[in-house]
């Protein structure tokens, strides 16, 4: 593995780190460009003021969100970290689904997710992360569904 794999893969570990705490500053200085495509949901957050923006709205119905690394790996030839993980958190705020506001049930989630992250080429700043997941699957963890 190169020194700059090596870098990448310690920069992903610090982002993921960070959101746990919500050190938006610090996940925000990660970035050369920040951008968050859902692939789930289908948004797209681009820019600073976006992304902050799903930062914020995140956290409202799950704001103890966080993440395990389950395993990580880096990709040279593609400027890709790839990173699977446990999504956690509890619902403990108003969670919006479209006209339909389901009121806090104080319920644990954990479910099975994974995430690239693009990288400038030849740099160790992020230029867009990639969550995969099903975005029924938090529903049914909290029996929403």
């Amino acid at each position: 593995m190169s020194d700059l794999d090596e870098k990448r893969i310690a920069v992903v570990r610090r982002h993921m780190a960070l959101e746990i705490t919500h050190e938006w500053d610090a996940v925000i200085e990660t970035f050369e460009h920040p951008r968050y495509e859902l692939h789930g949901p289908g948004a797209i957050f681009d820019g600073e003021a976006a992304v902050r923006s799903y930062f914020t709205q995140s956290r409202i119905p799950f704001p103890d969100q966080g993440n395990e690394v389950i395993s990580i790996a880096a990709d040279a030839a593609t400027d890709t970290v790839l990173v699977e993980f446990w999504l956690t958190g509890t619902h403990l705020g108003p969670l919006n689904l479209g006209l339909r506001t389901v009121e806090p049930t104080g319920k644990a989630f954990r479910v099975r997710m994974a995430a690239s992250f693009q990288f400038a080429p030849g740099s160790d700043k992020i230029v867009c992360e990639r969550p995969y997941y099903d975005q029924s699957s938090v529903l049914r963890a909290l029996d929403i569904l």
